[in-house]
């Protein structure tokens, strides 16, 4: 059982992301078993300074339905950085894992700083 350090600073979202994901499924251990969740831990710093490649951070919309007809809204990644940087995060790495019975466990052993 590790715990791993990683400082967010001037690293793309995607790039970071994936790494974390690799760690959570525990992909990194030479004993690694698909069945398992894994034991290491991910303590993630400074993402407010995280950096996005092109015009990534103007063009990327967040899209999510309110359940009736028509109402789709939309949220640009800068908004959605700006007001949370921690949740913009754990939805990139979220979407990476796999969608199992393993998910909520592997997101409860990353810790946002």
């Amino acid at each position: 059982m590790a715990d791993y350090n990683i400082d967010a600073t001037n690293k793309k979202l995607g790039r970071l992301s994936s790494e974390v994901a690799l760690i959570l499924q525990d992909k990194k251990n030479p004993s690694y078993e698909p069945r398992l969740a894994g034991r290491d831990k991910v303590i993630v710093e400074n993402l407010k300074k995280l950096a996005f490649s092109g015009k990534k951070i103007y063009q990327k919309n967040y899209y999510r339905h309110t359940g009736y007809v028509g109402h789709v809204k939309a949220i640009t990644l800068k908004d959605a950085f700006e007001k949370n940087p921690e949740k913009v995060f754990r939805h990139s790495v979220e979407m990476m894992l796999p969608k199992n019975r393993l998910l909520t466990n592997r997101l409860k052993r990353l810790i946002l700083k």
